[in-house]
């Protein structure tokens, strides 16, 4: 029986030889990316945080949450 081995394509991540230099206009987007990110944190950082968290919870649940939030609202309207 003779089965034939295909060769799969060889990559590679490194630079080989070559070095891995960066480019100024890579360096430039870096740098407007970074300065981006640190005047976005802001003293309201934290609170958005805390927002992105829970809407990343209800989301997914938004009936479960919206049913929950009915039936809140209807006991506390009984107990008045």
């Amino acid at each position: 029986m003779h089965t034939e081995t295909l060769s799969s394509p060889r990559w590679s991540t490194a630079t080989g030889l070559d070095a891995a230099d960066s480019m100024p206009m890579e360096l430039e987007a870096l740098g407007a990316h970074v300065s981006r990110c640190q005047t976005s944190r802001s003293r309201w950082f934290a609170w958005r945080c805390r927002a992105d968290s829970v809407h990343d919870f209800v989301a997914p649940r938004f009936v479960t949450t919206l049913v929950i939030a009915a039936v809140v609202v209807g006991v506390v309207a009984l107990a008045l």
